[in-house]
């Protein structure tokens, strides 16, 4: 997902890089390594509370309106109780040592951040029965072997950061410059949670949202920039951001917009030779798979002229293949009585759409044919122009609403206005 929004990860999985391997369940050995080291130390121990026990102290906590903690009783176990248990083969975690009088630390956000864990808190375990570390042990690790230099985070880890100097601090290692970031919440200031199906990644994917635009609505809800405005592009975003810019305040992402920001990229999609191509591409694929007139519909020419016609109309790609839309694709089917409740006029208004056609040498524009519709709707002797235009329309697209009716012709193109407007004719010829 990341590379599909066009801030791929210098190094992964998928892309390797010097400092791997980048899955945890791959580097249990270093996280086994670290926690011996810190129980060897004496700035962890062997834990064998069972999960019973640990139900009992929670209940008895809440019971009495405190906060749940550990009452870090396997602290105090002596090594000859240690090792008797271990033995016997007693599941175990590892829990690491808080002691109190931790150091305030700088957040580049939040500033100056004092929080005594200890006092609050009791010992956590940083490796489980299983042999998997906890997040406290697993995100030192990992930083301090792939070379982190600064760890930018949610606010929510702003609690937990002094518990993990004290675990830098135990291990001899220089920690990373912290700061925590504010979080995105919904428009009513609810936390956005992953319950909300539909705030997975992927759901915006499938549903046709541009990664640009999905970027574009969450950086402009947020802070960290001069001024925000609406249409900016990843290489915008760098070059404006502006780290002390970041307030402490949540960012409220109003989903209700994102329509907006998606008609915003997709026009510039369009207005860019190289993307452009790419939306060729993807409709071509899309329209093969629906029941077509021709081959003529499927030409890049053809479908450049549509979406650079449509642009800034449309919020989705997929909008063109909609019933809406379906006159670019499937030719229309009206019937004589439709065209009857018009005008008695049909047969001379056709040919003279007919004759327009064949005698404009020139490329057709939206302006020229608007011009020359007008004009020749006034030639007809008993249909007015609204009745005119409503038969062009009629004839072009089976509809009674769309974009202006010199605009479908432009879309449609010489060839295939003769071919509906010569239906047009046969069909008033029988009549």
């Amino acid at each position: 997902m990341l590379e599909w929004a066009g801030v791929p990860p210098d190094e992964s999985p998928r892309r390797g890089g010097s400092l791997g391997p980048y899955l945890q369940s791959q580097r249990l050995h270093l996280y086994s390594q670290t926690a011996q080291q810190l129980v060897e130390s004496g700035h962890a121990y062997y834990c064998f509370c069972s999960s019973q026990r640990l139900d009992l102290l929670k209940k008895e906590a809440l019971r009495t309106g405190q906060t749940p903690r550990y009452d870090n009783r396997c602290r105090h176990l002596r090594a000859e109780q240690v090792q008797e248990k271990l033995d016997q083969g007693v599941p175990h975690v590892i829990r690491f040592r808080l002691e109190a009088g931790v150091e305030p630390f700088q957040d580049l956000i939040f500033g100056r951040y004092h929080h005594d864990v200890a006092q609050v808190e009791g010992d956590p375990v940083v490796m489980k029965a299983d042999g998997f570390p906890t997040y406290h042990l697993a995100n030192i690790v990992d930083d301090h072997y792939m070379r982190i230099s600064h760890v930018l985070r949610g606010s929510e880890w702003l609690i937990s950061t002094p518990k993990h100097l004290l675990m830098y601090d135990a291990l001899g290692w220089q920690p990373p410059t912290f700061g925590h970031l504010p979080l995105l919440m919904n428009k009513d200031g609810s936390k956005l949670s992953k319950r909300q199906g539909d705030i997975f990644i992927q759901s915006f994917q499938r549903d046709g949202v541009l990664p640009e635009a999905l970027l574009d609505i969450t950086t402009n809800c947020g802070s960290g920039f001069n001024t925000n405005r609406i249409g900016r592009r990843i290489d915008e975003l760098i070059s404006e951001f502006n780290p002390s810019k970041i307030t402490t305040h949540s960012a409220l992402l109003d989903l209700e917009k994102l329509p907006e920001f998606n008609r915003i990229h997709l026009q510039r999609r369009v207005e860019d030779v190289d993307q452009c191509n790419l939306l060729i591409r993807d409709l071509q694929g899309q329209i093969q798979q629906a029941e077509i007139q021709d081959k003529e519909v499927l030409h890049e020419d053809y479908i450049r002229r549509v979406l650079h016609h449509r642009k800034g109309h449309i919020t989705f790609l997929k909008e063109i293949l909609s019933p809406a839309y379906s006159y670019l694709w499937v030719r229309p089917s009206f019937s004589s009585q439709q065209v009857a409740a018009l005008t008695t006029e049909a047969q001379h208004i056709a040919s003279s759409v007919l004759k327009l056609i064949a005698e404009q040498d020139e490329e057709l524009t939206v302006e020229r044919l608007s011009k020359d519709l007008k004009t020749l709707a006034k030639q007809s002797k008993a249909t007015k122009y609204r009745e005119v235009m409503k038969l062009l329309r009629l004839a072009l697209s089976g509809l009674q609403q769309g974009p202006s009716v010199a605009e479908m012709m432009v879309c449609l193109g010489r060839a295939e206005i003769s071919h509906r407007f010569q239906k047009l004719l046969l069909l008033s010829e029988t009549d």
